[in-house]
């Protein structure tokens, strides 16, 4: 599976964005698909996760109720929605596939490239 991630940019807080994750292969349909991000200074965090069929999701206490990850198969594409956003949120965003559960929140198998989060307070 091959990843490509788009959407990212300057926002001010409490705005929103739409992060997209293009994947190639007929394998994205069935990999669980999450999204992680990575602040300067720290280590790469799990944000969220949606099952292979989108019935499910996972997502990071620090972001439930703010962000929505949701995907569309016949695109090759999954998204996450960010709302009401903080200087927090601030990071390199990263889409990655996996086949274990959307549960998991480890070393994902397939990454994309990262895609720049900024929010001014």
């Amino acid at each position: 599976v091959q990843l490509q991630a788009s959407g990212g940019g300057l926002v001010q807080a409490g705005g929103s964005l739409r992060l997209s994750c293009a994947g190639s292969g007929r394998t994205f349909s069935i990999a669980t698909m999450a999204w992680f991000r990575q602040a300067p200074g720290k280590e790469r965090e799990f944000v969220a996760a949606i099952s292979m069929n989108g019935g499910g999701t996972n997502y990071a206490d620090s972001v439930k109720g703010r962000f929505t990850v949701s995907r569309d198969n016949a695109k090759n594409t999954v998204y996450l929605q960010m709302n009401s956003l903080k200087p927090g949120d601030t990071a390199v965003y990263y889409c990655a596939a996996d086949r274990r559960s959307y549960y998991y929140t480890g070393e994902y198998d397939y990454w994309g490239q990262g895609t720049q989060v900024t929010v001014s307070s």
